[in-house]
């Protein structure tokens, strides 16, 4: 945090199908006196809105720059094609890369994969988005390979999707600049992570309590052992020794303490 007297806040950039509702309820829970602002970016600019520092933290997809960027993996996402609902794709549970060897697939300019050899025939031209390639796919055109959250956040009723077992998965993570992990960007990577709020918010806290344990006299490797016995059977401090202080005296010497036995009854 820099030393500005501007009300602290937090932003959060988050890519499409990236869903931070969850993380920022926590954060509003736990901290709020410090707004959470979302910013929605497209997934190529994500990286270029944190560097700019237009956000503090973003919600992205993998892979990111390792020389800049630290990331957290998040979780990775079912790939599926999306088809119009009379495809015969509709009639299976789920298909491969090779059923689609002949079918014309789009490759939006924001696809999130980094296809090696695309599958499928290559359309006549790339659609700028991947909502303009969905609206091509209902209308009959070709067919479209999306992370399931994109299918599901670009529905339509004319069209459906089915998992591609053996296709590339894409992965989200929280991811931020290596150089600007503040204290806030530590608070959010608590949250994500599911630590309790006395592991987040408090984690300076505890460390200053940590910092005076170990200075205290009387706590740690400094505290006073308890007095020992004195050979008037009281301690120092003049209090009668303890039950476990006899029991060792008694022992030291090596003699046994002797059985009481039944009383004689007299005659």
């Amino acid at each position: 945090m820099t030393g500005s007297q501007e009300t602290p806040s937090f932003r959060l950039a988050y890519v499409p199908g990236a869903t931070p509702a969850k993380w920022v309820r926590i954060w509003n829970e736990r901290l709020p006196d410090i707004p959470l602002t979302l910013v929605q970016v497209p997934s190529t600019e994500a990286a270029d809105v944190l560097r700019a520092g237009e956000a503090d933290a973003g919600l992205v997809r993998l892979p990111v720059d390792r020389t800049f960027f630290s990331a957290i993996p998040l979780y990775t996402e079912t790939t599926v094609v999306v088809v119009p609902k009379d495809h015969l794709i509709t009639a299976a549970d789920e298909v491969t890369l090779a059923d689609l060897a002949d079918e014309v697939l789009f490759h939006p300019l924001d696809d999130v994969f980094d296809w090696d050899s695309p599958p499928g025939e290559p359309a006549f031209e790339r659609p700028a988005t991947t909502p303009d390639a969905i609206e091509l796919v209902a209308a009959g055109v070709g067919l479209l390979v999306v992370p399931q959250s994109l299918a599901r956040l670009y529905h339509r009723r004319d069209v459906t999707y089915r998992p591609v077992v053996d296709a590339p998965r894409s992965g989200v993570a929280l991811s931020w600049p290596e150089e600007a992990t503040t204290e806030l960007v530590e608070d959010f990577i608590g949250i994500v992570r599911g630590r309790t709020v006395n592991s987040t918010r408090g984690r300076t806290a505890a460390k200053g309590e940590a910092e005076l344990q170990r200075t205290r006299p009387d706590q740690g490797s400094t505290r006073q052992k308890p007095a020992g016995k004195t050979a008037g059977g009281k301690g120092t401090g003049g209090k009668p020794a303890g039950r476990t202080a006899r029991g060792r005296a008694g022992s030291a010497g090596g003699a046994k303490p002797a059985k009481r036995g039944k009383p004689r009854r007299r005659s």
